[in-house]
């Protein structure tokens, strides 16, 4: 393999999401912002200070998000970034995962305004995690 790919992000599961920005905020210091119900309900998560790019400022240090709690759940999971996620989402069945279904179905990511391409997945030993293609890649 001639490039790696990075952890850029971590996804959680909440039940209440209330109690999960409450929690976060008080324990850690982490600011929450809940989306709407046309975003799923996803909730960002900034673990530190950005820029007007909504990057983080320290290196080494990543944001995350958390989602409803669903069956497909397992637990906390990564966000790795690729180059190009068609070519991943080839990569993932090639080497045994799965993708998700849903919205990157017969090979469709999800569309994130102003972030990339966003896929689910499911490695060889049934982990949950996810591949964003930033957007401008």
């Amino acid at each position: 393999m001639d490039k790696m790919n990075p952890v850029v992000h971590f996804e959680m599961a909440y039940e209440d999401r209330d109690r999960a920005a409450d929690f976060y905020g008080k324990v850690f210091g982490w600011q929450m912002n809940k989306l709407g119900a046309e975003m799923g309900d996803y909730m960002t998560v900034a673990t530190g200070e950005t820029d007007e790019n909504r990057m983080l400022k320290k290196p080494g240090m990543i944001n995350g998000g958390m989602y409803k709690k669903d069956a497909k759940s397992t637990g906390t999971s990564v966000v790795i970034a690729v180059d190009d996620i068609y070519e991943s989402m080839k990569a993932v069945e090639a080497a045994g995962g799965t993708i998700l279904g849903g919205s990157y179905e017969a090979g469709k990511p999800d569309d994130i305004p102003g972030i990339g391409l966003y896929c689910g997945i499911i490695d060889t030993e049934g982990n949950r995690i996810s591949m964003l293609q930033p957007k401008g890649m």
